[in-house]
Formats: structure tokens, C-alpha cells, sequence
């Protein structure tokens, strides 16, 4: 049976999305048979930075309804062999994401591939426990600044009461993901460190991806920002995926960087 890992926190805008496309894209180059799943019915994000959006036809919806097999709506990467996406659907409401047929895709999945990776909508209400429920990982992606992590520690607390494994007494494995880091900021102290977080979350770090412009470059290229080799961002995701993998691969990104006498001298 392959690995569900539900990629959620409790805040929008912090790079779930973005971090779920990169993940499984990661995994799957790694050989691994990978999906990754959408659960945020009603807006639909992840065909987009996966550069799939036009070769929607049926979606995760239609597969619980019955009006389409899984085998339909699965999108197979024209990039990365072994990848599949399944889309969420613009039209429905959340609601349509029954507990029991998504079990049923979930395990279906499960069958099939080594990794599920399911991007969870942001917030708190039924898409996001929805997408956490049949977990066996987690990964909490959250920025350092107060209020995501405080949103972060609320669904902590869901994973650990509220999805399946919980309720048969057993613990999910959870990770750390911080994401948008500027070491500069933080220095300035405008901003968490990354042992703040680490000391309020008390979860293992998985990565650390710093603020980068190759990210929104990426998104609107439609392809995952960690198949950008040469960027601090798609590096990071990178080591993110080995570490999933059990691999000990040390932190970068987390120091100012050094400018040049000319920057300097400047202000560059």
C-alpha cells in the first residue's frame, strides 16, 4: 500500500499549493509512482502550477459521483514519468467531498501508487479535514510570522484528534515545512526564526524554502518550482524530498547572504 501525505496548514497563502506540485514532483523523479490530489473543490489551483489546466476533463468530484473512473481523470506529467494529478472541481461544493468516497479513491490510490500526495485547502472546515483524514504523514507548510504558525499549531491539533489514525489511538507523522524565509528579515527581527517556530510547533523540520522570485515564476509557467535546479527555491524543495525520504541532507538557505564590497558600498 503507498503512503497518503496530506500537504495542509491553516492559513491561505502559504505556499501549500505550491509546495504539493514540487513535493510529488520530487518523489516521482526519484521513481517513485506518484498522485497528487486537490481537495480544494470550488477554486482549483493545482492543475495550474502543474500545467495540466487544459487537459481537464473529468475531476476528483466526478470520480465520487460515479461519473467518471479514476482512470479517466487521472492527468498523467508530460514532464516527469510516473506523475499523475488529479484535479478538484470549480463547480462543486466542498460538501461533495463524502468521507466514504474519498476513502474509496484514497484507497484505490493507495493501491496503485507509492505516494498520495493531497493538497489541502486552506482553513479549517470540511475540504481540510477532509483531505487529512486517511493520513498516514503530514507535512505543515506554514511562513514565519505569527499568525501562521498559530493557524499551523490549530490543525496540529487536528491531525491529532480529528483523522482516522487518531481515532485507532496511532499518531501521524508530521513535518515541518517553512516556507517565504528571509533570513535578512529575521536578523532585522521582523520575522520568526527558524527555531521560533520549530520551539512553538515542536515538529520535526522538513525544509526550510526561502523567499524567492523564481516561485511565482514557476506558477505562472506551470511547472513546479523545484524542476528549476538553479534556484535557492527548487534546491530547497529538493532537500525537502530527500529528507521525506529518510535521508540526513543538512539546512541552507538559512543565513544572510553576504554582499559584495560594491553592494555594499551601494546599498544593492
Amino acid at each position: 500500500m503507498g503512503k497518503i501525505i496530506v500537504v495542509t496548514s491553516g492559513k491561505g497563502g502559504v505556499g501549500k499549493t505550491t509546495s504539493s506540485a514540487s513535493l510529488a514532483t520530487g518523489l516521482a523523479r526519484r521513481g517513485f509512482q506518484v498522485a497528487v490530489l486537490d481537495f480544494d473543490v470550488g477554486l482549483r489551483n493545482l492543475d495550474l502550477i502543474m500545467g495540466c489546466e487544459r487537459r481537464v476533463v473529468y475531476d476528483f468530484v466526478n470520480v465520487i459521483q460515479g461519473d467518471a473512473t479514476l482512470h479517466q481523470a487521472l492527468i498523467r506529467d508530460k514532464r516527469v514519468e510516473n506523475l499523475y494529478i488529479l484535479p478538484a472541481s470549480q463547480t462543486k461544493d466542498k460538501e461533495a467531498l463524502r468521507i466514504d468516497g474519498v476513502e474509496k479513491v484514497l484507497l484505490e490510490l493507495s493501491e496503485r501508487f507509492d505516494y498520495v500526495i493531497c493538497d489541502s485547502p486552506a482553513g479549517i472546515e470540511h475540504g481540510a479535514l477532509a483531505a487529512m483524514y486517511f493520513a498516514d504523514e503530514a507535512v505543515v507548510v506554514t511562513n514565519p510570522e505569527v499568525s501562521s504558525v498559530r493557524d499551523s499549531d490549530r490543525v496540529l491539533g487536528l491531525l491529532q484528534s480529528k483523522t482516522k489514525k487518531a481515532k485507532e489511538g496511532q499518531n501521524i507523522k508530521e513535518h515541518l515545512l517553512l516556507t517565504r524565509y528571509d533570513p535578512e528579515r529575521v536578523s532585522r527581527g521582523e520575522m520568526l526564526s527558524v527555531g521560533d517556530v520549530e520551539e512553538i510547533l515542536a515538529i520535526p523540520l522538513l525544509g526550510v524554502v526561502p523567499e524567492s522570485k523564481a516561485v511565482l515564476s514557476a506558477s505562472n509557467a506551470g511547472e513546479p518550482v523545484i524542476l528549476d535546479e538553479t534556484s535557492d527555491a527548487g534546491q530547497a524543495y529538493t532537500d525537502a524530498v530527500l529528507r521525506l525520504l529518510g535521508e540526513d541532507v543538512p539546512h541552507r538557505f538559512l543565513a544572510p547572504v553576504k554582499k559584495g564590497f560594491f553592494a555594499r558600498i551601494f546599498g544593492g
